[in-house]
């Protein structure tokens, strides 16, 4: 028998609104490979807080019940839908409660540590994979194939924000999205584990300008370029 291929990560990191969620699934679905939302799993910490009446503001606590729990992806499904202990929970990781848990858990290094573990984790089981978040290049996959940093102005990543939400029929002010995505992006920055931050040799890409087909478009010759350098077949 033949061994196995080695793991390949292609990550992609930005700010909120940046694009790298569309980009991600997009380019993945191109080179056929597997995608994991990294945000889905700091929600799914929130939720899972939630349910065991943990406060997500108490990092040891948090961890403690991850390292009961389970959370990983129904890989069956496209995307990959989030599962908390192997039932799927994605309705309930995009609720307002859920997104100001992930917000509390997100920052403690003890729950941090294991998503990463997760994560990586995951890399293991699926050889071929795109992972995006805001530490992926920077601290999970630091040694990732190509490391992409996705960025665009504020004012276009909230205007991206608004039409998204509108066309989930939900209302919201530009200036209030605006001013969150300011604050997210500080928080994220000056993060004491996993800021975000651009990647070490990392390709940066400004999508402000660009549609989502021009942005898959760059990542996937820039991923295919890597792949031809270094002789990976796009199959594990």
């Amino acid at each position: 028998m033949s061994p196995a291929a080695p793991s390949v990560v292609v990550t992609i990191d930005g700010p909120a609104g940046s694009g790298k969620s569309s980009a991600a699934e997009a380019l993945a679905g191109r080179l056929g490979w597997q995608v994991l939302d990294t945000g889905a799993m700091y929600r799914a910490a929130g939720v899972l807080a939630l349910e065991r009446g943990v406060d997500p503001s108490n990092g040891p606590a948090v961890a403690a019940v991850l390292r009961q729990s389970v959370i990983d992806f129904d890989w069956s499904s496209s995307p990959p839908e989030i599962r908390l202990d192997g039932r799927p929970i994605g309705e309930a990781i995009r609720s307002p409660a859920a997104t100001a848990a992930a917000s509390a858990v997100a920052p403690h290094p003890e729950v941090r540590a294991c998503l990463v573990e997760s994560q990586r984790r995951i890399a293991a089981e699926h050889p071929r994979l795109v992972s995006e978040g805001r530490d992926q290049g920077s601290l999970v996959f630091p040694d990732a194939l190509v490391r992409f940093y996705l960025d665009a102005p504020v004012e276009e990543r909230a205007r991206r924000r608004v039409r998204q939400w509108e066309a989930e029929g939900r209302i919201v002010e530009l200036a209030d999205v605006e001013q969150a995505i300011r604050e997210r992006d500080r928080l994220d920055e000056h993060r004491e584990v996993g800021p975000l931050r651009r990647p070490e040799a990392g390709v940066e890409l400004e999508t402000g300008s660009l549609d989502l087909e021009q942005v898959v478009d760059r990542l996937e010759s820039t991923v295919r370029e890597a792949m031809a350098e270094h002789r990976i077949v796009a199959e594990a």
